[in-house]
């Protein structure tokens, strides 16, 4: 979050100084004139009023963001403190003090730089209207359907990147068997961390240069232990010395698990909002029911995607190129909605949205994966067996609805 802030202070101070130096060159027409008190007086006001917006900005946030985490998912505080809006905000303010601070120091009684006094106030005006747009942008983000929905458009955006870098040339998914070969060479983690994010195209391109297979040990998304094994490579000549510090740094250890490789992670995000507002504390089913709209947006993103392509082959005949263990699509739909099932059984309209949201899927998914949504049907047709087994609503219970409770509705197949 400083880095912006840090860039508008200093380029503020920047445009002071450029200011300063066109006022002396310029001469401005009477009515932007200002006497050396007037001057002094609304610049260093401006620096307050910046100042004390600043922190009044850092402080809402943080007070609202703690708020969120704890009735939404703690995994949200990541998404929000990377937002732009909140960022760009901050520079600005940061910026339009360090450039008021900078023309006030050269206030004097035979110089008023006119031009700079204007142009600070048509920044604080500036700051005044971005605040407004980022309080409107945050007060909307406070709404459980309004953070799943960023979730979800979050995975969307980087799916289609997610699924290129799976299917480029020389990078496959499965897991490998070395089949008592031993590697040339192992690279171990050199500190612990979850894997954020892997250059595929980097580790492919090394495994072409050298004739050899890299293969990952480990999934994105995955904690890994300081000395813990992160690539095997197999084939090819032994590498440098130099090889495993290049393979290492190609793999990005964090404390804590990010969307843009890992998809799992945001559907990790939307489950765990659900998971809250279905706890005996808040129950809250209609928000349960509103994540599952959008996690079946994503499930469905990721049914349809045909990786079939980029499957490491049996028989592993492939000597050259980058082994990747992926998730499966039966690993995502039972991320999905498993939790979500458990915790939510004894609530009608959750039972009927994630029926809806399974025979929905079992008609968009790819051939391959309906075996795995016909499966979690008869697990959800269990569920509510076991839970209305002697409730008059075990047929409301048992059918599929859109909206929960109120929308289209249509009768459980064969898999009930």
């Amino acid at each position: 979050m400083w880095v912006l802030p840090l860039a508008g202070g200093l380029l503020g101070l920047l445009l002071g100084s450029a200011a300063i130096l066109a006022d002396r060159s310029v001469h401005l027409p009477s009515y932007w004139t200002y006497s050396p008190s007037t001057a002094s007086t609304v610049l260093s006001a401006i620096v307050g009023a910046m100042a004390a917006l600043t922190g009044f900005v850092v402080t809402v946030t943080v007070l609202a963001v703690q708020m969120a985490t704890g009735t939404f998912s703690a995994r949200y505080m990541r998404l929000w403190y990377r937002d732009r809006v909140l960022k760009l905000l901050l520079a600005l303010l940061v910026g339009t003090l360090a450039f008021s601070f900078a023309l006030l120091r050269q206030v004097e009684s035979r110089f008023v730089p006119n031009l700079g006094v204007t142009v600070a106030g048509f920044l604080v005006v500036a700051s005044l209207l971005l605040f407004v747009v980022f309080l409107d942008r945050f007060l909307h983000r406070l709404r459980p359907v309004a953070v799943a929905a960023l979730v979800a458009r979050y995975a969307r955006r980087d799916f289609a990147a997610y699924a290129a870098a799976l299917t480029a040339p020389d990078v496959f998914i499965g897991m490998f068997q070395p089949a008592g070969e031993e590697p040339t060479l192992v690279v171990r983690s050199a500190r612990p961390g979850a894997i954020q994010a892997l250059h595929a195209g980097g580790l492919a391109g090394w495994a072409r240069e050298h004739e050899c297979l890299v293969v990952l040990c480990h999934r994105v998304g995955d904690f890994v232990p300081a000395g813990a094994k992160l690539i095997e490579t197999y084939g090819g000549a032994t590498p440098g010395t130099r090889a495993e510090a290049k393979l290492r740094n190609m793999i990005v250890l964090g404390d804590e698990r990010t969307i843009e490789q890992d998809p799992a992670f945001a559907i990790r995000i939307m489950v765990d909002i659900a998971d809250k507002a279905l706890s005996p504390a808040i129950n809250d089913p209609t928000t349960a029911v509103q994540a599952l709209n959008h996690l079946s947006d994503v499930l469905r993103l990721i049914g349809t995607a045909d990786l079939s392509r980029s499957q490491w082959p049996a028989q592993g005949a492939i000597r050259t190129g980058l082994v990747i263990p992926a998730r499966s699509w039966e690993d995502y739909l039972t991320l999905g909605v498993t939790e979500i099932r458990e915790y939510g059984s004894t609530a009608i309209q959750v039972m009927r949205r994630m029926r809806a949201l399974l025979e929905e899927l079992r008609d968009e998914v790819l051939p391959e994966h309906q075996a795995a949504v016909d499966e979690e049907l008869a697990r959800l047709a269990a569920t509510v067996r076991r839970t209305f087994a002697h409730s008059v609503d075990l047929d409301r219970a048992n059918t599929a609805d859109s909206q929960g409770i109120g929308g289209r509705t249509r009768l459980a197949g064969p898999a009930a």
